[in-house]
């Protein structure tokens, strides 16, 4: 037997207390559809009885049962449906934080796309589960009861009936046959086409800038128009079968009615017969035609669901482990190898450095070298193919990442803020102390600089960072990463979009951390920068160039790039 990782724990146990509800909802169905043959039975009771006796009291009396069988059919209607609304915000409340953290840390396992699909997915299935269409797959087990009091009336009826319900049940899982693959494939180019989409937005100034809108909006048209197809395909075809099953509902109606007649005619069924046959017909083979109608809805939920469980499936598990003490920054990589996944060809091949607390390590070298994946593997944000990157004697990957998070600083490449006050994206977007705050904004330089904004450390930065400039968010994201006084720190590329202010601000800060003890790694070309680090780290094509303290290592990047410069002769 498989073992479950956290995530499809959580998901097998929701599921089963959600199928605890949905038990009660068999039963409520089951006196729903029993309560629906009110109808019919009071037909056959006014025709056969009422009209031929001519007693008031009898249609009176007759008439107060089935009102409260009619009211009852209601209320379990209603709770039924509530209790369905109730099991699809179960669903989502206990499943919702594991689809955003899966949708999070996913990508960085996987090596994919980050997208948010499994919140779509979770809201078209609870969707599902909360709406109208689900009631029709319920009502359907109960047709044969119908069918059973059709034939009860008169086997001609009930034949009749029977070989409808054969006819709409064909019709349904041909319905499924010739839709399911064209839905399949036009939800999965629906999520492409949306992911495109997200990216796009999230480049607007690129896109506006550089004329790229017209060839982006021609290729995106393209996977929208294949969406688009297939759409109507599959519409097409499932309104043709609707069509037909109408056809043939309809054409029931008329033979039941007809076939009764007969029978009346022939005195062998009543009047009040012939009408509730035709009404407990109508009553069986209702279901069947909703549920061609409903089968889009059922496909896009089961492809949710899919998509879900998939989901589920590829979560990494948090790590869970004894708390350890609060690091004290000895880091030691030995031997690290990463591959991307579906790749063959290393990314990082065969890494090993160390540095101790209070030391400064300046990470260079050119662009797809490595240095990007080499940090995030030193997160334990990826977990690498051999060897291991260890803080305080600690497998990185391993450390349970809710306790070592506070103890680390990040300022990646790529500055996004959440969206939310000032002091919230200091605090990680939490309920930190003033002081802290504060003390993690002075370090940083953008004390003074959020002092003059509107609001000031209740300023709202907008989505993603948007109200600010390039070097005010990244001086805030700076604080982010110096806030609650980290002992390992990893700075992206720290002074890409800062002035010499800023500059002068991120360089006291770093001598600082430094002074406290703090192991710090610094990725940046610039000068300014790296005359402030104790060791360098020279990675090229995957591999250390170079490893030794700066000074050491500058004078043999100078020697090693006099030895490649030309010798220029004079002309004779």
């Amino acid at each position: 037997m498989l073992k479950l990782n956290p995530a499809q724990t959580l998901l097998k146990q929701t599921l089963q207390q959600a199928r605890k509800g949905l038990s009660a909802v068999i039963v409520f169905s089951f006196c729903v559809n029993i309560l629906m043959l009110s109808a019919p039975i009071y037909m056959l009771q006014v025709y056969d009885r009422v009209l031929a006796s001519r007693s008031i009291d009898t249609l009176i009396f007759l008439s107060l049962i089935i009102g409260g069988a009619v009211l009852t059919l209601a209320l379990l209607e209603m709770v039924r449906s509530q209790i369905m609304i109730r099991i699809g915000g179960y669903l989502d409340r206990c499943l919702a934080g594991t689809v955003l953290s899966g949708s999070i840390t996913i990508p960085l396992r996987e090596g994919t796309a980050p997208s948010v699909q499994g919140l779509r997915d979770l809201n078209s299935f609870r969707s599902f589960i909360s709406g109208s269409e689900l009631f029709c797959f319920l009502d359907a087990p109960w047709a044969p009861i119908f069918l059973i009091f059709v034939f009860m009336l008169h086997p001609y009826l009930g034949l009749t009936a029977l070989i409808g319900a054969l006819i709409l049940f064909a019709l349904a899982v041909l319905n499924e046959l010739l839709t399911r693959p064209l839905l399949a494939a036009s939800n999965k180019s629906n999520i492409q086409a949306l992911q495109r989409a997200e990216s796009a937005v999230r480049n607007a100034d690129v896109i506006e800038a550089m004329g790229i809108m017209p060839n982006l909006i021609s290729k995106w048209d393209v996977i929208n128009n294949e969406v688009l197809s297939q759409q109507a395909k599959a519409s097409s075809r499932s309104a043709a079968i609707s069509a037909t099953s109408k056809f043939i509902r309809q054409l029931l109606q008329i033979a039941m009615l007809g076939i009764g007649a007969m029978l009346v005619i022939r005195s062998e069924l009543t009047p009040g017969g012939m009408i509730a046959g035709s009404i407990l017909m109508s009553r069986a083979l209702a279901p069947v035609e909703q549920a061609i109608s409903s089968w889009k809805s059922a496909i896009a939920a089961r492809g949710a669901y899919a998509r879900l469980r998939r989901q589920f499936e590829l979560t990494p598990a948090r790590a869970k482990s004894m708390q350890l003490p609060k690091p004290v920054g000895k880091l030691s990589v030995d031997s690290l190898t990463y591959i991307h996944p579906g790749q063959v060809e290393p990314v990082l091949r065969s890494i090993s450095f160390s540095l101790m607390p209070g030391e400064v390590l300046g990470l260079i070298g050119p662009s797809g070298s490595g240095k990007t994946t080499l940090v995030r593997a030193l997160l334990g944000n990826t977990q690498p193919k051999f060897g291991h990157a260890r803080l305080d004697g600690m497998d990185v990957s391993q450390w349970n990442s809710d306790e070592l998070g506070p103890a680390c600083g990040y300022l990646p490449q790529d500055i996004e803020l959440f969206d939310g006050s000032i002091k919230e994206n200091i605090a990680r977007m939490g309920d930190g102390s003033a002081e802290q705050i504060v003390q993690a904004a002075q370090l940083a330089g953008c004390h003074e600089m959020i002092l003059h904004l509107p609001q000031g450390y209740d300023t709202q930065v907008g989505e993603s960072g948007a109200a600010l400039s390039g070097g005010e968010r990244q001086r805030i994201a700076l604080a982010r990463a110096l806030y609650g006084e980290p002992r390992f720190i990893i700075l992206d590329e720290p002074n890409a979009s800062l002035d010499a202010s800023g500059e002068e601000a991120l360089l006291g800060a770093i001598k600082t951390i430094k002074t406290r003890g703090a192991t710090v790694i610094v990725i940046g070309h610039r000068p300014s920068v790296i005359q402030h680090v104790d060791k360098i780290l020279v990675l090229g094509n995957g591999q250390v160039q170079d490893f030794g303290g700066r000074e050491e290592v500058l004078e043999r990047l100078s020697k090693a790039k006099r030895k490649t410069l030309p010798v220029v002769g004079r002309k004779k």
